[in-house]
């Protein structure tokens, strides 16, 4: 296994939950939720970031944040939904981490976060079909992942549970 664990997949996926529940199992590593960095930094949230200075401005940020995480070692770091578009975070990630995709059904990751308000990508034209269309977008790069867990139907524990077993073949 490489020194560091990085999960990647779409929003509502469950990179967050699974990654903090994930630590708990593993407490030599550290948990780094790389939204919540930016969102240190900046005093701002996300998707104030989106509406004030546009994606673009966001994406360099992200890049900046992922670069300065993946010097240090044994961390699981968790990804927003599109940082894995960038080639030079999905290069340094894969070399330096075991990339694990977490994979849901447009369907579960409807259910899953349609009364949040925060999600930037999807204030207009919240749909299961708009999930889709952003998921079949970045379906080719989440698929370069070391491997790729559904979590569909699933709960954080047996999640953890089959990504242990992965990590441990």
């Amino acid at each position: 296994m490489k020194t560091n664990i990085a999960l990647i997949g779409m929003m509502g996926s469950g990179k967050t939950t699974v990654g903090a529940e994930l630590q708990k199992s593993l407490p030599e590593f550290d948990y780094v939720d790389v939204d919540e960095l930016i969102e240190k930094s900046t005093q701002k949230k996300i998707s104030e970031i989106f509406l004030k200075y546009g994606e673009h401005h966001f994406r360099i940020l992200e890049n900046d944040k992922i670069k300065a995480v993946i010097k240090k070692q044994n961390q699981i770091i968790s990804l927003g939904g599109g940082a894995f578009e960038n080639e030079e975070n999905r290069n340094l990630l894969l070399k330096n981490s075991t990339v694990i995709y977490l994979k849901a059904s447009p369907q579960a990751i409807f259910d899953r976060i349609k009364s949040e308000t925060h999600r930037p990508l999807l204030r207009r034209d919240f749909s299961v079909e708009k999930i889709k269309e952003i998921m079949d977008k970045r379906k080719k790069n989440y698929e370069k992942a070391s491997f790729t867990i559904d979590t569909t139907g699933k709960t954080p524990y047996n999640i953890v549970k089959e990504i242990l077993g992965v990590l441990n073949d």
